[in-house]
């Protein structure tokens, strides 16, 4: 988009000041050892050159020794005459030594000394800049003649080439080795020096703001502090200093203060040559209001009156010229929506120095409705013309709109083929035509990777996957991969063409088969609970409602089984000497667990709906919303109906921070179930778990079972050895508030984005399970002895009054051992709350997730986490 920014020619005009420049430190120069001195002619009055011979010349010819002197016999010379004959020589730099004798008698001899030729140029000392980034600055090289002049060039720029590196106080000193034939080594010897820090930024004249609050709107910054180690821009650069001192009249032109001006800025360097003390002089001024604020249009289609909505300035405000800036944006946008591309919008602006105030007019001047001439697609190897072309919202004829060109930028960096930083240009053709060109710069789409890794909750995993998101060029994705780690495992294969029949109707099909292992902790040690089996596969159908929302359509059909380790949970009840399907022992597993065993299908068909007008797969602005329901009921054994709402809005915020907000919801209704006591009509696979919650564990919020043992003295055990099993709810929400900090340019080429969070939520609505509480149980020693018994707190003998401590008081034969506590908690809508900072890193060992959180609030038999990470690589 081609708007034009006057708000920056404003922040210029109206500031005017000039900026000192600093001196950079010299560059050493150190002669080498051959160093020569031009002989004086021979004192004469004048005379006629009669004969002239050239001695001591190897490489070059006579004639050309005789041509650069400018002599020739029979020429009349003197004193003065011969002495430009040696400058002359002198210059062509190649003699390091001339002599002209026979001036007395007119037999001239020109005896000259040849400039060596470089055998090898030689580094040293060099260990912050490195041979390839030094080389291409020195212009002499093997081969070559040398010269000191050239030489003393060489040495400044590599001079320079550390200055820009922040290295003032660095030094080179150029050495020659005599070699035979005429030829010597040059050697570089350099002393890199310390980098050159800012050992302090003052400030003069300033009496609105204080030093710190200015400093803060620099780029550059003071060295030293406990955390010094950790600041960027600490080091000099001049040409940041030009950048700074814009920050500052940018600052206070936002501020009222239009008078403003930087009367100076200097940048010392210490004596040792190691920092700089920066020193900058400033003019405040008074501070001004806005007066009138007025539009002023001579576009029909685009009045005073449609200019005055997007004028977004009240007269009395304080003066702020980004607000100016943003508003000329912001009419050059209105102005490309009906077609007038290169609308010449001015701000105007009349200061009144008594009243300090600054009247404001937008100009709107004449210019010509636009039209689209054509669409050029430049870079594209691989992705096919027809898949670009696609997702814009222009097209040939088409009357220019600023908003759906900024929108057809936008789908077509969400489509995740090409480098982010792409860009519609924009040609004139004419008066009132545009070429559209598109240059864009393919990045790999298709991955094989065989990649492993380390997960706080997951341990040890791997995955195996090829898959290819821009298929033949077709932009069709294709996908197949295997997943294992402790407590999942799972195989996919999926295929997606986003525009079937040459429509924009999405077609998609997956099938999988995931086995997921559930744990409980027994104390602080994780313990694998029931295994979940699931077998499945479904279609996919999308399409475009609008330009922002579409809708899908979906069918599953799943086949999931449920079981528990029959060495752990079953139980020989019956005495037959095998475990059958029906002897899950309650005692082990817990009733709640048992009644989940078996093989259930699920056949399901549901829609979504989805909203989204950000800018790209890393949004700053925009909304991404969804909503989804899947019934299940078509055939199979299972029957509910599942709702999930999901939405994010994002920000861009002042100085590139981006604030995201996401809220989320979901519930399961169970259909055509009568609610059983101590029974959830939704099974456990189905229930909702609660999404990532940053500060608890996987599944570490919601409704549970605690179990707790009992001692052979009947006290309950303590919290440290208790066993969790969580259960999932048929209710849950979400809701996240996330801060992106910007970077400076090194961490973001290193792909690192801090940022700060809150989380909080909460997993609910689960029907109370049958739970236990057992003193102790009596096994009988032998198969014909007394049978099992459960014995709970409160039990008493036959009589009804006295009360059983032990399997003794019953009968003889039992073997006693300790019983167990079961409590049902978490089973509760109030919310749990977090609150932490993380850091997302492109490592070179991949992508590396890293967060600190703390939970504020929490409920009964949570799970909670301070630290987490996830990190994978491939080899």
């Amino acid at each position: 988009m081609m708007a034009k920014r006057h708000g920056a020619a404003l922040l210029v005009g109206t500031c005017l000041s000039s900026m000192a420049v600093p001196m950079g430190a010299m560059a050493q120069e150190t002669t080498p050892a051959m160093t020569t001195q031009a002989a004086p002619a021979e004192s004469v009055r004048e005379g006629m050159i009669r004969s002239l011979q050239v001695t001591g010349a190897e490489r070059i010819e006579r004639e050309t020794v005789i041509a650069y002197s400018t002599l020739s016999p029979g020429q009349t010379y003197t004193a003065e005459t011969l002495d430009q004959a040696l400058r002359a020589l002198y210059d062509t730099e190649l003699f390091s030594d001339v002599v002209i004798t026979g001036a007395d008698t007119g037999n001239l001899v020109i005896a000259v000394k040849e400039n060596p030729i470089i055998n090898r140029i030689v580094l040293e000392g060099n260990r912050r800049l490195k041979n390839d980034k030094i080389a291409p600055e020195i212009r002499l090289a093997p081969r070559r003649i040398y010269t000191r002049s050239k030489v003393r060039a060489d040495v400044d720029r590599i001079i320079e080439l550390y200055t820009r590196e922040g290295r003032f106080a660095a030094v080179v000193e150029p050495k020659i080795v005599e070699l035979d034939q005429n030829r010597v080594d040059l050697i570089f010897e350099i002393n890199e020096g310390p980098k050159s820090k800012i050992r302090s930024i003052n400030i003069i004249g300033n009496e609105q703001f204080s030093d710190g609050k200015l400093i803060k709107q620099m780029y550059s910054r003071e060295a030293g502090g406990v955390l010094g180690f950790l600041k960027s821009n600490t080091s000099y650069d001049p040409d940041r200093l030009g950048a700074d001192q814009q920050a500052l009249r940018i600052f206070y032109l936002t501020e009222g203060y239009a008078d403003f001006r930087v009367v100076s800025a200097l940048a010392e360097l210490t004596p040792d040559r190691q920092d700089f003390v920066i020193t900058y002089v400033v003019e405040e001024g008074p501070r001004y209001k806005f007066g009138e604020v007025e539009t002023d249009s001579a576009l029909r289609d685009f009045d005073e009156e449609a200019m005055d909505l997007f004028v977004d300035i009240e007269p009395g405000d304080w003066f702020n010229a980004r607000k100016v800036e943003d508003t000329v944006t912001a009419l050059n946008e209105a102005a490309g929506l009906v077609g007038y591309a290169f609308a010449d919008i001015s701000p105007a602006i009349t200061r009144n120095p008594e009243e300090l105030t600054m009247d404001l007019t937008f100009r709107t001047n004449e210019a010509a409705r636009v039209y689209i001439d054509r669409v050029d697609i430049n870079g594209n190897t691989v992705t096919r013309d027809n898949v670009i072309r696609r997702e814009f919202r222009l097209f040939e004829g088409d009357a220019f709109n600023a908003t759906l060109l900024r929108r057809s930028e936008d789908r077509i960096r969400s489509l995740g083929y090409f480098n982010q930083e792409l860009e519609i240009k924009q040609t004139p053709i004419g008066d009132d035509r545009v070429a559209l060109t598109l240059d864009v710069e393919e990045k790999p789409t298709g991955q094989l990777t065989f990649s492993a890794g380390f997960s706080s909750l997951e341990r040890f995993l791997v995955s195996a996957q090829i898959s290819q998101n821009n298929f033949m060029g077709k932009g069709q994705t294709l996908l197949a991969g295997v997943n294992w780690s402790r407590y999942s495992r799972s195989v996919q294969f999926g295929f997606t063409e986003p525009f079937f029949l040459g429509r924009p109707i999405l077609l998609g099909a997956d099938v999988y088969r995931r086995d997921f292992n559930s744990f409980n902790f027994v104390g602080s040690d994780r313990r694998s609970t029931y295994s979940q089996l699931s077998t499945g596969g479904g279609l996919r159908l999308g399409f475009p409602v609008t330009e922002y929302l579409s809708a899908g359509l979906r069918y599953q059909l799943v086949l999931d089984d449920i079981t528990l380790d029959r060495e752990t949970f079953y139980t020989d009840l019956d005495g037959s000497g095998t475990l059958d399907d029906d002897e899950c022992d309650p005692l082990k597993a817990g009733t709640y667990l048992c009644n989940e065993l078996g093989e259930r299908l699920t056949s399901s068909i549901g829609y979504s709906l989805a909203f989204n007008n950000t800018n790209g797969l890393r949004a700053t602005r925009g909304i991404r919303a969804s909503l989804r329901q899947d019934f299940a009921g078509l055939g199979g054994d299972v029957k509910y109906l599942r709702s999930i709402a999901d939405a994010t809005r994002y920000f861009r915020m002042p100085a590139d921070f981006v604030l995201s907000i996401n809220a989320q919801g979901g519930y399961i209704a169970p259909l055509g179930h009568e609610e059983q006591d101590f029974r959830d009509p939704i099974r456990i696979s189905d229930r909702f778990f609660g999404p990532s919650f940053r500060g608890f564990d996987i599944r570490g919020i919601g409704p549970r079972v605690l179990r707790r043992n009992y001692d052979a003295d009947g006290n309950l055990s303590d919290e440290a050895t208790r066993t969790s099993n969580a259960l999932g709810g048929k209710a849950y929400y979400f809701g996240r508030l996330e801060l992106e900090f910007p970077t400076s340019a090194a961490l973001e080429n290193f792909g690192i984005r801090p940022s700060a969070f809150v989380d909080v939520g909460s997993v609910w609505d689960l029907t109370a399970p049958d739970v236990d509480d057992y003193l102790f149980f009596c096994s009988p020693a032998t198969t014909d002895g007394p049978e099992f018994r459960r014995v709970s707190p409160g039990d008493t003998l036959d009589d009804g009054v006295t009360p059983i401590t032990s399997c003794a008081d019953i009968a003889t034969g039992y073997t006693q051992s300790p019983g167990y506590r079961e409590e049902f908690v978490g089973n509760s809508p109030n919310p749990r709350l977090t609150v932490g900072i993380g850091a997302n890193w492109v490592s070179p060992f991949g992508p590396l997730r890293l967060d600190l959180a703390h939970a504020l609030i929490k409920q009964e038999g949570d799970d909670t986490r301070l630290f987490s990470f996830n990190v994978g690589t491939q080899f």
